[in-house]
């Protein structure tokens, strides 16, 4: 059974930050919430925790993960970013956005595109999740969690518990979150490319 947390929407408390992180360096999968819905994540060298999200979401391996980052320092050393690109993402974040950018070799082969050496990244504007990513001082592995045959993703953490309580170690439940997934958006080619809107406003790259 999942571990159930309760975190402060505006303060969350320090004590229960690394009690979640504890878990998580210690190879647990949790479900967190976001400015846009609930994500599934874990440790960037989980290798059992990315194949259990796979598993959960019914994932193949063109799949973008996404690494949610606590500032554009953490950014840096996963994606290759030029001025132009960097003006761009910078004015949009924090907020509902995942960047495909090129991966640098910071980041492990298995959590990019297969052909395209890409990845997701973004920098989330909710308090826990950045409370937690900065506690953990790396990014967070991680996907929306939107299960199979569902449209829309899972937003509330009572919900969560009663369809996934077996397969996660632990739940996040810091009150309302978004929902709606990010707005995705691939910089890794000459022009933008919106790939799915959602929260984030897609104006500033069409």
């Amino acid at each position: 059974m999942a571990r159930y947390f309760e975190v402060h929407p505006d303060n969350p408390q320090t004590r229960t930050i690394r009690q979640i992180v504890d878990l998580v360096r210690g190879g647990g999968l949790i479900a967190y919430p976001t400015d846009s819905c609930f994500a599934l994540g874990c440790q960037i060298g989980n290798r059992d925790g990315l194949d259990r999200i796979r598993r959960i979401r019914h994932l193949d391996e063109r799949h973008h993960f996404t690494l949610v980052c606590h500032d554009f320092a953490q950014l840096g050393q996963f994606v290759r970013i030029s001025n132009s690109v960097f003006r761009l993402v910078k004015a949009c974040t924090p907020g509902s956005y995942t960047f495909i950018l090129p991966a640098t070799s910071e980041v492990p082969r298995r959590l990019m595109h297969p052909k395209k050496r890409t990845v997701g990244v973004r920098i989330p504007g909710h308090v826990a999740a950045q409370a937690l990513v900065a506690e953990l001082g790396e990014p967070l592995m991680s996907s929306t969690l939107l299960l199979p045959g569902q449209e829309e993703p899972m937003t509330r953490a009572g919900d969560i518990r009663q369809r996934l309580d077996h397969d996660l170690d632990a739940i996040v439940d810091a009150g309302e979150c978004g929902t709606e997934p990010t707005t995705v958006v691939d910089l890794s080619q000459p022009e933008p490319v919106i790939l799915r809107r959602g929260a984030g406003d897609p104006a500033p790259f069409e």
